[in-house]
């Protein structure tokens, strides 16, 4: 009499059982859907105003890259004496200061990114100082053209990390 009353309320409960579990495993389930749902919408979102944000940092780091590659520099800063040592300063200190104005743009660029632009940057800078240690180099205008000449046999440190970015903005359009 007590195994048919277990049994009677066994399967009495038991449907009650099956229906709550059910239940449950689909409320879990729409309620982790609808948090992904919402959470891809925020992405979404945000996507839509970083995107420009992102787009324009690496417009202004190709625009920081063209404006020290080291012909275009030349030709923008005249020398003002017959200094060579002052002239390399000029540009070195332009270089930088060039820089100083867009460190906050290494935000928005991947970090792979950023070590090609700070490569470019120590590498034009080298270039310079080191064109700037010839013996033959005994003004600014000589100093140009050495430069210059070396531009003819290699490419500028320049262009390396600007097909970078041209890469990496390809593959985020």
């Amino acid at each position: 009499m007590i195994a048919s009353d277990l049994s009677f309320l066994f399967f009495s409960i038991l449907p009650a059982l099956v229906v709550g579990g059910l239940a449950f495993y689909f409320f879990h389930t729409n309620s982790r859907n609808e948090e992904l749902r919402r959470r891809f919408l925020l992405h979404r979102e945000n996507q839509k105003t970083a995107l420009p944000i992102k787009l324009q940092a690496y417009e202004r780091m190709t625009l920081f890259l063209e404006r020290i590659s080291p012909g275009k520099i030349l030709f923008r800063i005249k020398p003002v004496s017959e200094d060579v040592r002052s002239y390399t300063n000029l540009i070195v200190g332009t270089i930088e200061q060039e820089f100083d104005h867009n460190l906050a743009q290494q935000i928005y660029v991947s970090a792979d990114c950023w070590d090609y632009i700070k490569t470019a940057k120590n590498a034009t800078i080298g270039l310079v100082r080191k064109a700037s240690t010839q013996e033959e180099v005994t003004t600014p205008d000589k100093l140009r053209e050495v430069i210059l000449t070396a531009l003819i046999e290699k490419p500028a440190p320049t262009d390396a990390a600007l097909a970078f970015i041209k890469k990496e903005v390809r593959n985020i359009v």
